[in-house]
């Protein structure tokens, strides 16, 4: 199965900064946000207003992150977003958030987003547009995922 990543970067700007002149950590749920939107650029089929098209939405179920080095006002920050294919009607991502200037890595974590309908339900089965992106991008064939 083919591994799917992006990166993109992102300038930080003043309203992202705490007293303490670093990065609040809250930004960071702002910097995955950034890195799935590009990647659903990179990836045509499964950005967000492929979503919005299809009817399904996928808001965040779970997340976690780690942080290990600040970043401060001006910095850019790398963000390395990658696919992670688990079975079912999900999407799963891991990030990297790094330091241009000097490759440091600042923090690190993952999403889950589940799919849910119009009505708000819950989906169990992959959309169609998802399993025909699976298919597509993993170079699988759908049948097998």
């Amino acid at each position: 199965m083919k591994e799917l990543e992006d990166i993109c970067r992102v300038q930080v700007k003043f309203s992202e900064i705490d007293s303490m002149r670093r990065v609040w950590h809250g930004s960071y749920v702002t910097y995955f946000e950034d890195g799935r939107e590009s990647f659903g650029r990179h990836y045509p089929g499964i950005g967000y207003a492929d979503m919005q098209e299809a009817g399904i939405y996928a808001p965040i179920y779970d997340m976690h992150v780690r942080y290990y080095a600040p970043l401060v006002i001006n910095d850019v920050a790398v963000i390395h977003t990658h696919y992670i294919y688990k079975p079912g009607a999900r999407l799963d991502y891991r990030y990297e958030v790094y330091r241009e200037c000097d490759h440091m890595l600042c923090a690190e974590g993952s999403t889950t987003q589940l799919f849910i309908d119009r009505e708000g339900q819950l989906m169990v089965e992959r959309p169609d547009y998802y399993r025909e992106w699976q298919a597509k991008f993993l170079e699988i064939p759908s049948s097998s995922i």
